[in-house]
């Protein structure tokens, strides 16, 4: 059985899903499964797919009811003891990620977290995810850390498949619930001090943001209670203006 079940979820993305299939195929360790799971793309999509279909464990293409019910359905057909999302254009960070990642799991290990880098559309890299934004990383992290919001990049978070939730669907903060879930049931994390994902700019929740805001805001109610998330969006928006204010109108 492999120990790391990757799935990536498609619709249209044939600019950018090479590069996913690219840094999974460079991956000098091989203990790994790898799902696509696609909505019925219309683009290249699936041909591009065909081209490493040695690479592909199972591709699956059917209509689906977003995102995150595609997410669910990877879910539902991985057999890896773990569970990572790698959405098409991201990236795993190096050849030597998957090695490093499988010599930091321990029986006990529940979740693993690193760093991220951000890549624009180009490729290049422009910098650490825990240096461009808010969001600090440490070690010992618990759910509880994330009241702030996405501590975690989706694609650093690599999660036991026996503990990995379902994703609440409709909701462009599923991925923060997703997160905050994952930290509840996992007995012990462990924190990789550097970046285990390549992240491409300007996904979904970024193309849609008064939901994706809405979305999060209740989502971190429902985990932490009114007042406090009240608390949290405030510290949110003030931490916002500041950096927004230190980049010169942007916010990363």
């Amino acid at each position: 059985m492999a120990l790391i079940t990757i799935i990536t979820i498609t619709y249209n993305a044939e600019k950018v899903l090479e590069r996913t299939l690219q840094s999974i195929a460079k991956q000098e360790c091989k203990n790994f499964e790898y799902l696509l799971i696609d909505g019925q793309s219309k683009d290249g999509t699936l041909q591009l797919a065909n081209k490493y279909r040695g690479l592909i464990a199972s591709v699956v293409s059917e209509k689906d009811n977003g995102i995150y019910d595609a997410m669910n359905k990877g879910l539902a057909m991985a057999k890896g003891e773990f569970v990572w999302f790698m959405n098409a254009g991201d990236e795993i960070a190096d050849e030597s990620t998957i090695c490093k990642i499988i010599t930091s799991i321990h029986s006990d290990c529940d979740l693993i977290y690193g760093d991220a880098w951000f890549v624009n559309e180009s490729g290049e890299i422009r910098g650490k995810r825990s240096d461009l934004t808010p969001h600090k990383l440490k070690a010992n992290m618990t759910w509880k850390d994330l009241k702030y919001g996405m501590l975690v990049c989706h694609q650093s978070l690599i999660v036991r498949r026996s503990i990995a939730p379902t994703y609440i669907e409709n909701n462009l903060s599923a991925d923060i619930d997703w997160e905050i879930k994952s930290f509840k049931k996992a007995k012990k994390a462990v924190f990789l001090n550097y970046p285990i994902a390549k992240y491409l700019e300007g996904g979904i929740s970024n193309q849609n943001l008064k939901k994706s805001l809405i979305d999060r805001y209740n989502v971190l109610k429902n985990h932490f209670g009114f007042f406090p998330n009240i608390n949290s969006h405030l510290v949110i928006l003030f931490r916002g203006i500041f950096k927004i204010a230190q980049n010169r109108g942007k916010y990363w």
